[in-house]
């Protein structure tokens, strides 16, 4: 799988695309991030997620909760705690 970088307006992370099992993907680390970086970027980002293949997978530092609450209406998601104590979140666009 080969990833590459894409630039998504208004954010400051690297943001890399990539296909897997005919789903696009993309992907940022926000781990070294200080609030409100990773909500920003997050809530940024979700914007080019435009239908159900598609995915934006971020790893947070923390299970960011309070994003949550902002997107519940319009993308699901799926938070898997990782060994290290970071989190991976996989956003989608909400089935109706």
């Amino acid at each position: 799988m080969q990833k590459e970088k894409v630039m998504i307006p208004m954010t400051t992370l690297d943001f890399y695309k990539y296909e897997k099992d005919g789903l696009v993907y993309y992907e940022f680390d926000a781990t070294e991030c200080s609030p409100p970086e990773p909500m920003v970027n997050t809530m940024n980002a979700l914007r080019i997620i435009q239908n159900e293949n598609e995915r934006l997978v971020g790893k947070f530092f923390h299970e960011p909760t309070p994003l949550y609450a902002k997107i519940v209406d319009f993308f699901e998601y799926e938070a898997k705690a990782l060994e290290n104590g970071d989190f991976e979140i996989v956003f989608q666009v909400k089935k109706s």
